[in-house]
């Protein structure tokens, strides 16, 4: 079974791609930006406050994906 994780991104649809996809016992998850809530670049100039952002987001598709 095939379960999309969405980025929320109003390009999904356009370009045809997904936060994650869980298939099976698997999440795979694609390329991250660090976007803030606000749909803006977070924390520019911050390298470390950006991958904490990354990965948070990162976080939130595996706990969608179960």
């Amino acid at each position: 079974m095939r379960k999309n994780i969405s980025s929320a991104s109003p390009f999904e649809p356009i370009i045809g791609f997904s936060r994650a996809v869980r298939i099976g016992n698997r999440v795979l998850i694609g390329g991250t930006a660090p976007i803030g809530e606000d749909g803006k670049a977070f924390a520019v100039g911050d390298a470390a406050a950006q991958t904490r952002r990354s990965i948070e987001i990162a976080r939130i598709a595996l706990e969608e994906a179960g």
